[in-house]
C-alpha cells in the first residue's frame, strides 16, 4: 500500500497490520442498508467488540469521501450509521465511488477487495449474496460469488441470504471452484435458519482446521478465498417454514412495487423486518455477532500457524 492509493487505515489496523496480529475486516452495507439506526450501530459496536475480545483487531471496510476506509473510528462509524444517501457499492462501481469523492458502503464483494488489498484475510458478514429467485428471466446474480474466485479472503457468514435461490447460489460457487466448508454442520444454514435442506459440500469443526485448509490452498497456488458457513445458534434461530412464508410475500410485494436490481435485497429484509415483528432483525443481529467471533477465531489461528518458532 503507497501513499498514492485512494486507501486510509486507522491507527489501531495500521498497527496491527504492521505487527502481524490478527485482523477481521467487516463491511458497511449491513450498517447502512441492512439495519435500522439505532440498532445498526449498536450492532456494528458489538461486533467490533466480539472481535476484539477473541484476540484480533476488527476492520469495518467503508468508502468516506472517495477514500476506502479499513477501520473506522468511533465517530465516522456514528456518522456513517445515521447517513442517508449511502451508495451501496461492489466490484462495479467501487471505484466510482473513489473516483467522485462518494460515501458508499461495501458489500460483501468490495469488503473482499479492500481486505484483500489491505492484507487482512479474514471476514465476517450476515450472509452472502447470491443467485436471486428467478434469475433465469432477471438474470440477477449478485457480484459476490465471483468475487469468492477473485480475492484469496476466507468469508465467514451464515450461509448466503434466505431471500436467494440458495441451491443455484451453491451452484455458482462449485462452479467458481469456491470451497463451501459447513462449521460445525453438514447442513448449508439458511441465514435466519440453521436448515436449508441442501447439504454442505465440506465440513470443519475448529479454526485451526479452517486455517490449515486455506494454507494447503495456498501451498498449492489456488487463488480466491472460502465461505465458511456457520449456522446461526439455535437459541436464535428462525422456523424455515414461517420464513418461507415471510419471504413469499416480500417477493409479491417487491414485485408489485416494481423494486429491481440492487434495491432488491434492502427492500426484501426490511419488508421482512415488518412480517415477522422484528424478529428477523433480531435474528440476524445475533448471527452476525456469532460469525463475528468464529471469523476472529479463525484469523488468530492462522497468525499463530504463520508466525515464526521462537528460537
Amino acid at each position: 500500500m503507497t501513499a498514492e492509493l485512494p486507501f486510509r487505515m486507522n491507527a489501531e489496523v495500521a498497527a496491527a497490520r504492521a505487527a502481524g496480529r490478527p485482523m477481521v475486516a467487516l463491511e458497511s452495507t449491513i450498517i447502512t442498508h441492512g439495519m435500522p439506526w439505532p440498532d445498526n450501530l449498536r450492532m456494528a459496536r458489538r461486533v467490533e467488540a466480539i472481535v476484539r475480545e477473541a484476540g484480533a483487531v476488527p476492520a469495518t471496510i467503508a468508502v468516506l469521501d472517495g477514500r476506502v476506509t479499513i477501520g473506522l473510528e468511533a465517530g465516522e462509524l456514528e456518522a456513517l450509521a445515521q447517513a442517508k444517501d449511502v451508495l451501496k457499492l461492489s466490484r462495479a462501481d467501487l471505484a466510482y465511488a473513489v473516483a467522485t469523492g462518494r460515501t458508499g458502503a461495501t458489500t460483501v464483494a468490495a469488503t473482499m477487495i479492500a481486505a484483500a488489498r489491505a492484507g487482512i484475510a479474514v471476514f465476517a458478514t450476515g450472509g452472502i449474496g447470491g443467485v436471486h429467485r428467478g434469475a433465469a428471466e432477471s438474470f440477477d446474480v449478485s457480484a459476490d460469488l465471483k468475487e469468492f474466485a477473485r480475492s484469496a479472503v476466507i468469508v465467514v457468514a451464515a450461509g448466503a441470504k434466505a431471500i436467494l435461490d440458495l441451491k443455484k447460489t451453491l451452484e455458482v460457487l462449485e462452479t467458481e471452484g469456491v470451497p463451501v466448508v459447513g462449521f460445525r454442520t453438514t447442513e448449508f444454514p439458511s441465514f435466519w435458519c440453521r436448515s436449508s435442506g441442501l447439504p454442505a459440500p465440506l465440513r470443519l469443526d475448529t479454526a485451526a482446521e479452517v486455517a490449515a485448509f486455506q494454507r494447503a490452498r495456498q501451498a498449492l497456488g489456488l487463488a480466491g478465498g472460502m465461505l465458511v458457513a456457520n449456522p446461526v445458534p439455535p437459541e436464535h434461530a428462525l422456523d424455515p417454514a414461517t420464513v418461507g412464508a415471510w419471504i413469499e410475500q416480500a417477493l409479491r410485494d417487491a414485485d408489485a412495487a416494481g423494486i429491481a436490481a440492487k434495491a432488491v435485497t434492502p427492500f426484501l429484509l426490511g419488508r421482512i423486518f415488518e412480517l415477522s415483528g422484528g424478529r428477523s432483525l433480531k435474528t440476524n443481529i445475533a448471527l452476525v455477532e456469532h460469525n463475528a467471533s468464529v471469523a476472529a477465531g479463525i484469523a488468530v489461528a492462522l497468525t499463530c500457524a504463520t508466525r515464526p518458532a521462537p528460537t
